[in-house]
């Protein structure tokens, strides 16, 4: 079954990259389950974009089949290789965070720093404030150079620091909280 129900976008934004290849995003289907799952386990090998543990097809379905109409999950492909995926998620079971989502942002290895983020962010932004989103709140590790300034650029600024937050090879590591309104521009 395809959610065709949920999270519509209009029509495939596409875009250039510096060297001339074509990305185009779009809403993520069930059947990108499995690339999004090999993603999101490069950014766990990676140690650097996550704390969690390599996620199987099931996990990541179950993921994938618990997003709801205000929580879009959205990819970008380049000649239909999947080279990363964003999503907004329910940051709270609690009723009065509906409108509040969580970030999540993963970029295939050999397609980061060739504006994949940036697109991804950029459009899942919009999306928000066209569903009437209040505001997105991201989780980021001070290691992760990269995403801390793909998130700046888009104008997410810094809330806090939860120390010893997370565990990663059995340490303690910290984790900086962002945040970024989406009804307030």
């Amino acid at each position: 079954m395809v959610r065709r129900a949920f999270h519509q976008i209009a029509k495939e934004q596409t875009r250039a990259t510096r060297d001339g290849r074509t990305l185009a995003v779009r809403q993520a289907e069930e059947r990108d389950i499995p690339a999004i799952m090999e993603v999101f386990n490069q950014g766990v090998e990676d140690g650097v974009a996550t704390f969690d543990l390599v996620h199987s097809q099931e996990q990541t379905g179950a993921w994938f089949l618990g997003h709801g109409p205000l929580e879009p999950i959205l990819i970008v492909e380049s000649d239909g290789l999947l080279v990363g995926w964003a999503s907004l998620s329910r940051y709270s079971p609690r009723m009065c965070y509906d409108t509040v989502k969580e970030l999540s942002v993963y970029v295939r290895r050999e397609w980061r720093q060739k504006g994949v983020g940036s697109a991804l962010v950029g459009r899942l932004l919009r999306r928000g404030a066209e569903l009437g989103l209040h505001k997105v709140v991201l989780f980021v590790s001070p290691l992760n150079r990269q995403a801390l300034n793909l998130y700046r650029r888009h104008e997410f600024r810094k809330v806090g620091v939860f120390h010893r937050h997370g565990v990663r090879n059995g340490v303690w590591l910290d984790i900086i909280a962002m945040e970024r309104f989406l009804d307030e521009r």
